[in-house]
């Protein structure tokens, strides 16, 4: 890096188009460099180079770093990647020559090196070997945003970049969760583009801008873009909540996904008014168990619900189990702020607004129901009313997998002491193994409860034989399930984790010569 006989590597962003938006240091190293290099495409002219045209000194070296490929067609062996990578390390290469020889290199990069930039691969490949220096331009969307002549957010509202490459429900997903967006990466993406957007109820507010800062500047809604006239350098803006009002991706369902008719929405882009009084008698909240996982174990009863509500609350795993579609805002939180969802669910519904709080399996059973009736003692929501749609619990699915070990009285006890001291979950594991029940065990270990599993089975021992038949349900109707048969004696506590569900049998439990697990209802005294 001290080396003062080799060169220094320049990354350069030049700006979005507009040679007058170069910056002034930009300005200073392109005219005083040895050699100017630049990307383009095949057959293509360099805009990076086109932007810094009038700069570039008659006496430097102009090295030009053809993509050999930019569509993701390619007879290379190792495909699409492997060809890219063979790219540029052959390109860095050449820049190592120059480098070597003394010569400084100024690497030209559109918008801004560092996004979405190719400065960034050559810097990977040569900033360890040579003195490197970036300096930062003008992204695209940034002048994007002056072309389109209205704020993108303002205030607390959350910006989002996304690449338009994304997988589509993956860019529905992440539409929908933020209030303002940038979209990189169009051309051939567009369609996808358009479809995610209008799932995620943002194609109203969605603003297409091609060629930002150049000659032959577009703006348009996105609903009068036509696909195959969107080059590569082309974004879509989506303004943010602030602009739109906080309904503006809850009513995008009152019309057809790709119509281009305008939607109900509490504002409009283009107007900015102001969304009608808010209903004076609240809605209803839902309460939905949304069952262990598979689609086919969700009740028609909840998915009749679902398809009925603007807003779906609850722990990000479960929120992103619900089908996305138009007008729906999801409201995703942790895994430990049951409460704050719960007062959230019941503030939007106090306002009219139709909500459901989703748990996974049964939302009754250490699930979101409980901590919805807690918030709800406070007099602020004591005219909401509550309904509990019920699901498949977890127990039932890992039962089910394991033949009928619950055929038979049983108790269920959760091993989390977040909510309750260690000494009540210890004394009620004592009392199910003195009275012989079955017994399933909720939320045995987790990343900080790394010891309750053998703090149980020390207190089951104590009145239950070592060979008392044990079931292990992990992951039980996804991807991956197990389910393990073994005894209380021979459970190892370190193969347990929070996506575990344990069932262990009583004294009558037995395992069928098949290997199914299942309890008599009769017992003998």
């Amino acid at each position: 890096m001290n080396d003062t006989t080799k060169g220094r590597l320049y990354g350069v962003g030049v700006g979005p188009g507009d040679p007058e938006l170069i910056t002034l240091k930009a300005a200073r190293l392109i005219a005083a460099a040895d050699v100017v290099a630049y990307h383009s495409g095949a057959g293509k002219r360099s805009n990076a180079r086109r932007i810094a045209s009038d700069l570039i000194p008659a006496t430097a070296v102009e090295e030009e770093l053809v993509y050999p490929v930019t569509v993701g067609t390619t007879d290379h062996p190792l495909g699409y990647e492997g060809a890219l990578a063979d790219f540029y390390e052959t390109s860095a290469a050449r820049l190592a020559g120059h480098l070597d020889a003394g010569r400084n290199v100024v690497l030209l990069a559109e918008g801004d090196p560092l996004f979405y930039g190719s400065y960034m691969y050559m810097h990977d490949r040569l900033a360890e070997r040579y003195a490197a220096e970036i300096v930062p331009g003008i992204p695209a969307f940034a002048a994007a945003t002056v072309a389109a002549g209205s704020p993108l957010v303002r205030q607390t509202d959350v910006l989002t970049v996304l690449p338009g490459t994304l997988p589509e429900a993956e860019l529905a997903r992440r539409l929908a969760d933020t209030d303002g967006a940038v979209i990189m990466k169009l051309g051939r993406t567009f369609p996808a583009v358009r479809r995610a957007l209008a799932t995620a109820g943002r194609l109203d507010h969605a603003l297409y801008i091609e060629r930002a800062s150049m000659p032959g500047e577009r703006r348009l809604p996105v609903v009068e873009v036509a696909p195959e006239t969107v080059p590569y350098f082309s974004l879509i803006l989506v303004t943010g909540d602030s602009r739109n009002g906080r309904r503006s991706r809850t009513k995008a369902a009152a019309r057809p996904a790709e119509t281009g008719t305008t939607a109900e929405t509490g504002t409009t882009a283009e107007t900015g008014t102001t969304a009608p009084p808010k209903p004076s008698a609240p809605a209803e909240l839902l309460v939905v168990g949304l069952g262990p996982g598979p689609q086919e174990w969700l009740t028609p009863e909840a998915t009749a619900a679902l398809a009925t509500v603007d807003h779906v609350v609850g722990y990000r795993a479960y929120v992103d189990r619900v089908p996305r579609r138009p007008g729906l805002a999801r409201h995703a939180s942790g895994n430990t702020v049951e409460a704050d969802r719960a007062r959230f669910a019941l503030g939007l519904a106090r306002d009219g607004e139709k909500a459901a709080v989703v748990s996974g399996g049964d939302s009754g059973v250490f699930g979101m129901a409980a901590a919805v009736f807690e918030a709800a003692e406070d007099p602020a929501y004591a005219d909401v009313p509550i309904r509990v749609l019920p699901g498949v619990s977890a127990l039932q699915a890992v039962a089910a997998r394991a033949g009928a070990p619950v055929g038979a009285d049983f108790a269920v006890v959760s091993l989390s002491d977040r909510l309750k001291p260690w000494e009540v979950v210890e004394r009620r594991l004592r009392a199910v193994a003195e009275a012989d029940l079955v017994l399933a065990v909720y939320n045995p270990a987790s990343r900080s409860r790394t010891t309750q599993v053998a703090e149980a089975r020390r207190v089951l021992l104590a009145h239950r034989k070592p060979e008392t038949v044990v079931v292990v349900g992990r992951d039980i109707g996804r991807a991956g399930e197990t389910l393990t048969v073994t005894t209380l004696g021979q459970l190892e506590p370190d193969t347990i984790d929070m996506k575990c569900l344990i069932v262990v049998g009583a004294s009558a439990t037995r395992v069928s010569p098949a290997g199914r697990v299942w309890t008599p209802r009769w017992v003998v005294s």
